[in-house]
């Protein structure tokens, strides 16, 4: 009961992020998916059609992954863009992010130790970028993907703004 009353109190609130990410961001999941599976589902079947001798132990494998890639092209970009929201404010980022795991995770703004907009090969054909803030926590950066590029540097740089202007020791 103590700890919520010091959140309360230093004016943190406790709340689910209010923003969604960005429209194509389930699009591009889709495709990341579709790469990440459909690849050694290929594989798979192209082995089965030019080796005779394992094509009888190929096929639990290859429906396998054929079940694989159509929960993850076909379930879960949606379910992501359902779960995944962000929120950046003068006190705190707010993230909530996952399909089978949810997690939801507060950096307060003075614990911030850099603030980074990365954009990764398919992130930039479908104009998306992750904002990523690194605080002293063992569970390591808060990674807000799916964002659309402009709105991941302005998050960034208001918050490298804020940040610097917050008192506290980013540890």
């Amino acid at each position: 009961m103590a700890i919520i009353g010091e959140v309360e109190n230093s004016g943190l609130k406790v709340r689910p992020p209010a923003l969604r990410v960005d429209r194509r961001a389930p699009a591009w999941w889709m495709v990341r998916n579709i790469l990440v599976c459909g690849v050694p589902l290929a594989l798979l079947i192209a082995g089965a059609v030019l080796w005779d001798p394992a094509r009888a132990w190929l096929i639990a494998p290859i429906v396998g992954m054929a079940l694989v890639l159509a929960a993850k092209a076909g379930v879960e970009p949606w379910w992501r863009y359902r779960v995944h929201r962000w929120e950046v404010t003068d006190r705190a980022t707010y993230a909530s992010t996952g399909w089978l795991v949810v997690e939801w995770r507060v950096a307060p703004t003075s614990r911030i130790q850099t603030v980074d907009a990365v954009r990764g090969p398919l992130e930039q054909l479908f104009g998306l970028a992750t904002l990523r803030v690194t605080t002293a926590s063992s569970s390591g950066a808060i990674n807000i993907r799916g964002l659309d590029h402009r709105t991941a540097e302005e998050a960034a740089a208001r918050l490298a703004v804020v940040a610097e202007l917050s008192e506290g020791d980013a540890t």
